[in-house]
């Protein structure tokens, strides 16, 4: 599939520049005010639809294609498109097929397969994705295989899940 270089070019721009706005607006995600949880929802909406256009039109936004920080863009908005699964496991199949023709990474794959498992209501596999806190720790969503789950994380390049976990701020 070739493309014209003006349009990937402009592809590009427009992943960091989602990115940066998804950045900017994280914070929203979890506030006590409704409206600005309307504001994160509204936003991860939006760039779920436009990634599942772009997806129409390039499949998945390699780094071949657009650049690594665009591709890790790409992640990004994947992973935060949670109440869009069509679009999360859309995401995670051609990312699947990227990482098989050695156009991606495995790491991403992994945290994009967790995400998806947690949103399907289903056991992740590799501890990426945590639920909350208790007692000052961070809890992961429950895992398939949890006695594996350092290893299996070591197979695609994540660090261990304490090593992990002591990177996030504690409330």
């Amino acid at each position: 599939m070739t493309h014209d270089l003006a349009a990937v070019a402009a592809l590009a721009d427009e992943l960091v520049g989602m990115a940066a706005a998804d950045h900017r607006a994280s914070a929203r995600a979890n506030s006590d005010d409704p409206a600005e949880q309307l504001a994160w929802r509204r936003l991860t909406a939006e760039h779920g639809d436009r990634l599942n256009e772009i997806m129409d039109q390039f499949g998945w936004p390699t780094a071949e294609l657009v650049g690594e920080e665009a591709a890790r863009a790409a992640w990004l908005i994947a992973q935060h498109a949670d109440r869009q699964l069509d679009v999360q496991r859309r995401a995670l199949r051609l990312l699947e097929e990227a990482v098989a023709t050695g156009s991606a990474g495995p790491r991403e794959l992994a945290f994009l397969r967790d995400r998806t498992l947690v949103n399907e209501g289903r056991e992740q596999i590799y501890g990426t994705q945590i639920a909350g806190v208790r007692d000052g720790a961070p809890v992961p969503w429950p895992c398939a295989d949890p006695e594996r789950v350092d290893a299996l994380r070591a197979e695609v390049g994540i660090e261990p899940f304490d090593e992990y976990v002591g990177k996030f701020p504690v409330a």
